[in-house]
């Protein structure tokens, strides 16, 4: 009980995060804010990208990876996850339209963006009322170990594989530095007076 517990709070928080992210993009980009002045090139990427981010923060959580499929095999809730798969399948649409107005600056973005947005958070709400129950009352507590111990070490290998920026290397300041410092040697001699 306390592991389906943990797992259940772990996959909440993701939910929780998913849907905070959505619901700020979606104000940002409300039809209506963009009533006054067109959106330049540079905040359609930055939309594009943001809506990318923000349905991948959806599209790869570990409800998706782990819970799931430990429904699916046990033959539990087949037509809830067909809706579900519906909404995702709906979302993946209404992002690509949403990425085909950015790439033209079309007015239709916003529409698309926020098609996008409402299918996914109806997706989220589903899974918190209709999926998470079934999931507590009937995958067994072995079913809810596996799961916990896959998600801990998918979090260590996330954790492990972050990719961050490349660190300069040791001395290449000094090394850079050096150069500048013989350069400006070297053009003395040859300044006259």
């Amino acid at each position: 009980m306390l592991t389906s517990t943990y797992t259940l709070v772990a996959l909440s928080i993701e939910q929780a995060s998913a849907r905070m992210a959505l619901q700020s993009l979606l104000e940002r980009w409300h039809p209506a804010a963009s009533q006054y002045a067109a959106p330049t090139p540079r905040q359609f990427e930055l939309a594009r990208d943001a809506l990318r981010v923000a349905f991948d923060n959806c599209y790869w959580r570990k409800l998706d990876k782990f819970v799931v499929p430990a429904l699916r095999r046990a033959g539990l809730a087949p037509v809830l996850l067909a809706e579900l798969d519906a909404l995702t399948m709906a979302a993946i649409e209404a992002r690509a339209d949403a990425h085909a107005a950015a790439a033209v600056q079309d007015k239709s973005f916003g529409a698309a963006l926020e098609r996008c947005c409402t299918l996914l958070l109806e997706r989220l709400d589903r899974e918190e009322r209709e999926l998470f129950p079934v999931a507590r009352a009937h995958i067994p507590s072995e079913s809810w170990f596996a799961i916990a111990n896959k998600m801990l070490a998918d979090d260590a290998w996330q954790h492990e594989n972050r990719s961050y920026p490349p660190a300069p290397l040791p001395g290449s300041a000094a090394a850079r530095n050096a150069m500048r410092q013989s350069a400006s040697a070297a053009a003395s001699l040859y300044v006259t007076h």
